[in-house]
């Protein structure tokens, strides 16, 4: 990149950087996961970051000031929220499409530009597609038919919370009892499907 300002090299480069955002954020984030404040975060940083990489970047410096401002947003911490793994992963593709957007020297072949874009796209949709792969996942959970955690009822004990919490659960860690209240507290353990319906946290017996 030049140092002087390129308009019409400006308008292509984020053409195709705001195309490929919503193209992640719209086609492939949402529909799966129905969080509008991601994409609210997801778009506002990747269109920023697109912005400082491009009027800030030069050919003396695209490179360190690229690994610099991953080391920034590798430290960055949302403390009001739990992230997960896989929205902290779409939070670094943004970032990287912008960078890659805005600092790639390509010279004229922008095409080359949107293919990389869209190559990145392609595998994020995938990788988030892998429906095979199957995620261990745990609940903590109320339970106040103590009588069932006794070993030799773990069978009873197991199907039972698969009537309560729908859930296909093939593990169950007894975490604490309590005699006052005659409960317990138990961690369960189930693999993750594309439908997953939200674990209560508290059983009771009719």
């Amino acid at each position: 990149m030049s140092g002087n300002f390129d308009t019409a090299d400006f308008i292509y480069r984020a053409a195709i950087d705001f195309c490929s955002v919503l193209i992640l954020v719209g086609a492939i984030y949402y529909p799966k996961h129905k969080n509008k404040d991601f994409v609210f975060t997801f778009v506002l940083f990747n269109l920023l970051n697109f912005l400082i990489c491009y009027l800030l970047g030069s050919s003396t410096i695209e490179v360190g000031f690229a690994f610099g401002l991953f080391a920034i947003f590798s430290i960055i911490r949302y403390r009001t929220i739990v992230i997960s793994i896989k929205d902290m992963g779409y939070f670094f593709v943004c970032v990287a499409l912008g960078m890659m957007s805005a600092l790639a020297n390509i010279q004229d072949n922008l095409w080359f530009l949107a293919g990389s874009n869209g190559f990145v796209l392609l595998v994020t949709y995938m990788l988030d597609s892998l429906y095979f792969i199957n995620t261990e996942n745990s609940k903590e959970i109320i339970y106040d038919n103590v009588e069932l955690i006794k070993p030799a009822n773990q069978e009873a004990f197991l199907s039972d919370l698969k009537d309560k919490t729908g859930l296909e659960i093939h593990r169950v860690e007894v975490t604490s009892i309590n005699y006052l209240k005659d409960t317990a507290l138990v961690r369960v353990y189930y693999y993750s499907t594309v439908n997953e319906n939200p674990v209560p946290t508290e059983t009771k017996n009719d």
